[in-house]
């Protein structure tokens, strides 16, 4: 993608100039005129290099598991910026409070670094700011440190950025792709694919039009409320690039286990499956934003699917499959036709600039 495919602004709409990152007067301006207005609180009032946390200030739960600390950091680039269901700025925040949640972390501080080019629209900007505002307030996390660059004009595609997000985990919580048994049962909160058909649809590469959004969503209170069911949550994963078959893989290999899965039990879109069809994709590789695998003890999957069931964002949840001793790092499928066979990581890159 070139620089000159960024959204187009209109005469009215100012553009990020150089200017813009040179740490002066502009950079100031644009701190303060849009990225405070949304992100204000009180840890980035301070207006210093590092945002500091007070313990005292935190609930006396969270202050109970401090000595175990999650910490993850991504950076985004997908293309287009805006898609049905979402935007850059939504995946920004939903994508690294779901890698927390996904250790049974309660997310509570992200930092967010910014990377413009020159000529993006300020009206851009400001609806991403917007976006990553409500995210940040659904998930009831806040946004305590940032910084922004600005490239010239060619250099970059609109706009990239990386957020890091921080998370405190109880004691009780012992979540892990290492941590797969044989007997487990696999589920998954919903339908896959969602995320990487919408966004090929937004770049006009599908050949038809169809109402499929996007499933980006914060999954920390869903998480939150399975592990107030159940204990013996063993694995989580959430399957983002190279979707759900590469994402049992892993846990399959960290485990050393047998993952088996049956086909006619995975939940998928009638519409992404007509467009992976028509494609020649596997929707078991298209990347998710607001789905997750949890594989948990058989004694515990009723509670746990029942759970999912009641949470707009796990109301198809399914059980797709269970976990086995041999062969040991495989993922096998059941397929609709009784047989079975290997499913694989993915190899390559499907989809580019899907997250």
């Amino acid at each position: 993608m070139e620089g000159a495919n960024c959204p187009i602004p209109n005469k009215h709409n100012e553009q990020i100039i150089l200017g813009h990152g040179s740490g002066g007067k502009l950079t100031q301006d644009l701190i303060r005129d849009f990225f405070f207005p949304s992100f204000e609180n009180q840890i980035l009032a301070g207006f210093n290099d590092s945002g500091i946390i007070e313990w005292g200030n935190l609930s006396e739960e969270y202050q109970n598991c401090i000595h175990r600390i999650a910490i993850s950091t991504d950076n985004h680039v997908v293309w287009p910026l805006f898609f049905r269901g979402g935007d850059i700025g939504r995946l920004s925040i939903c994508g690294t409070v779901n890698d927390l949640a996904m250790v049974g972390a309660i997310p509570l501080y992200l930092t967010a670094g910014f990377i413009l080019e020159e000529g993006l629209s300020i009206h851009t900007l400001e609806n991403i700011i917007a976006s990553m505002k409500d995210a940040a307030l659904e998930a009831g996390i806040e946004i305590i440190a940032g910084d922004t660059k600005v490239v010239e004009k060619g250099k970059a595609d609109c706009i990239y950025i990386n957020t890091s997000g921080f998370g405190v985990i109880r004691d009780n919580i012992d979540i892990s792709g290492a941590n797969a048994k044989p007997g487990d049962k696999v589920l998954v909160s919903g339908t896959i694919g969602d995320h990487g058909i919408a966004v090929l649809e937004a770049r006009g590469e599908l050949g038809f039009v169809s109402d499929i959004h996007s499933d980006i969503s914060p999954l920390n209170e869903l998480v939150s409320n399975i592990l107030n069911v159940s204990k013996n949550v063993h694995s989580m994963r959430d399957p983002t690039r190279g979707g759900l078959a590469t994402a049992l893989n892993e846990i399959a290999k960290q485990s050393n286990v047998c993952i088996e899965i049956d086909e006619i039990y995975i939940p998928v879109n009638p519409a992404v499956n007509s467009a992976c069809e028509m494609l020649g994709f596997d929707p078991l590789y298209i990347a998710n934003e607001g789905k997750m695998i949890i594989i948990v003890a058989p004694q515990d999957t009723d509670v746990v699917i029942d759970c999912l069931h009641s949470h707009k964002y796990g109301k198809d949840a399914a059980i797709i499959g269970e976990v086995t001793a041999e062969p040991a790092g495989k993922l096998l499928m059941r397929t609709s036709i009784g047989s079975r066979r290997v499913v694989t990581t993915l190899s390559g890159e499907l989809l580019p600039r899907i997250c």
